[in-house]
């Protein structure tokens, strides 16, 4: 039988987000397992049982070893890693979570990873976007589940100067708005006459 080979949703799209210029660079972010957690009380035997301390506050993201943990809602973490199979992540985070009366679910293959850098990102994702992203209000550690376009995402920055952010949205939505931020790109792709 034939191995199938595994492709990224946006794999045509790379040739067009290459062509971009420095002040818009945006890179397809590799694959990675991802696990969506629940769970009703944090407490410090969390971070005894997962290794990790779930953010708290509202609409942040903190570094978790090889991945990132990302608050979604007040009992609702998405956690990455870059390391772990996705097999490997849900059942070692299900174990922790478990005894302390929350669940683990595999979400590895929902999302797609987008990286946007560069010194006009915050003006192409305003274009499609109703939050403040000024870095003193959308800093480094700051996430939020918004629109863009008109695709849902989950934004994450990851700088205070407001040139570097992942968007993550949803595979069946990737080629539309692989599309959106390339045309909101377009303005900055040229350099004026002079």
């Amino acid at each position: 039988m034939a191995e199938l080979l595994r492709t990224h949703p946006l794999e045509a799209w790379t040739s067009a987000f290459e062509r971009l210029p420095d002040t818009v660079r945006i890179t397809v972010e590799p694959f990675v397992a991802t696990v969506d957690v629940r769970l009703g009380a944090v407490g410090p035997e969390v971070r005894t049982h997962l290794g990790v301390d779930l953010p708290t506050a509202p609409n942040t993201w903190v570094p978790a070893d090889a991945g990132r943990a990302v608050w979604l809602g007040p009992d609702e973490w998405l956690l990455s890693s870059t390391t772990e199979t996705p097999e490997e992540l849900e059942a070692r985070v299900r174990a922790a979570v478990l005894p302390l009366g929350g669940s683990a679910t595999d979400v590895s293959a929902q999302r797609i990873g987008l990286r946007l850098t560069g010194a006009r990102v915050r003006d192409v994702l305003a274009k499609g976007c109703s939050i403040d992203l000024h870095p003193r209000v959308f800093g480094r550690g700051s996430s939020a589940q918004t629109s863009l376009g008109q695709a849902g995402v989950v934004l994450l920055a990851l700088s205070d100067a407001g040139d570097d952010h992942v968007v993550l949205v949803r595979s069946s939505f990737a080629g539309y708005l692989a599309d959106w931020l390339l045309d909101a790109a377009l303005e900055f792709t040229t350099t004026p006459d002079r």
